[in-house]
């Protein structure tokens, strides 16, 4: 497995947490997405010293309101409050119900960039808008399609396809037809049906296919999906076809391909693929359905 790249390293070091629901913050207008009306807004420099009076010094995450504090100005974020047993972590005195509205202030007072600057958001956000509009920023990177482990690399689709390429030797095909024959033995044990990976590059754009086996309730099924490189907006211009068949029959499916912004268990356990019951795939594979031998066969095309 290969190593994330550092910047990445860098996003997943301090995960981000939504404001508690308990209490309104001081209301900003919420700007998710507008980076070019909110870069025009004049704004200072955040100095290192103002990000670590803003820093929890429990969870390290960002504070938002309610901000507590004790009665010697130690403050904390409230979802920790009930992690220190209502006890200052730097002071150990009570901490109370004592709220710090200065530090709240100065907070809403503050513009800071996107974190996903470096992959091309322009924007500058109230304090309070930041974390929203970067849960939803078109620029945040993607995490790795391959399901085959718990992969925790992320990236721009061009990293992610070298990243695939390379470091788990996926195929990679050109074209928007494809043709595949799966062939497993003792397809009785769905462990021994593991699921297989192709990229296909095709209209300047990227797709996955996933095949694999799981359990639905007391039998495994077999499913095939495609995956769209790219966000949910640009996976709608595209539909898909796939089909399997043998001994005089064939099962034909057609939908959009979900981005991989969805998770591939998400894709998977929403049934939103071609779908082939053990039975009907032995049947499909023919001979004395010890060996599992399908042909999915299908197309990719960009709707006008």
């Amino acid at each position: 497995m290969a190593s994330s790249h550092p910047f990445f390293d860098d996003i997943r070091s301090k995960s981000s947490v939504d404001p508690p629901q308990t209490e309104e913050p001081t209301e900003i207008g919420e700007l998710v997405n507008e980076p070019l009306q909110t870069a025009l807004k004049p704004h200072g420099t955040v100095t290192s010293s103002v990000r670590e009076l803003l820093e929890c010094p429990v969870c390290l995450n960002a504070m938002y309101p309610p901000i507590h504090q004790c009665s010697n100005g130690h403050t904390l974020c409230s979802g920790c409050k009930p992690r220190v047993h209502d006890r200052c972590p730097t002071c150990r005195h009570e901490l109370g119900n004592i709220r710090c509205l200065a530090l709240e202030k100065v907070a809403a007072s503050l513009e800071l960039p996107c974190k996903y600057q470096g992959f091309g958001c322009i924007g500058i956000y109230p304090y309070y808008s930041k974390l929203k509009h970067e849960s939803q920023c078109a620029f945040r990177p993607y995490n790795c399609p391959y399901a085959g482990s718990e992969c925790s690399v992320m990236g721009d689709i061009p990293y992610l396809v070298t990243h695939l390429k390379d470091d788990h030797k996926v195929d990679m095909h050109n074209g928007c037809t494809f043709n595949h024959r799966y062939v497993k033995t003792n397809p009785q044990e769905v462990e021994n049906a593991t699921w297989m990976l192709t990229v296909f590059s095709c209209f300047g754009q990227y797709f996955c296919l996933h095949f694999e086996a799981f359990q639905l309730g007391m039998a495994p099924v077999y499913i095939a999906f495609l995956r769209f490189m790219g966000d949910d907006n640009e996976a709608k211009n595209y539909t898909y076809s796939l089909e399997v068949g043998g001994n005089g029959r064939k099962m034909i499916w057609q939908g959009v391909p979900r981005s991989i912004r969805d998770s591939h268990r998400k894709v998977r356990d929403s049934f939103d693929g071609l779908i082939i019951q053990r039975s009907m795939a032995l049947f499909f594979s023919g001979g004395d359905k010890k060996e599992l031998k399908l042909r999915v066969t299908g197309r990719i095309w960009k709707e006008q």
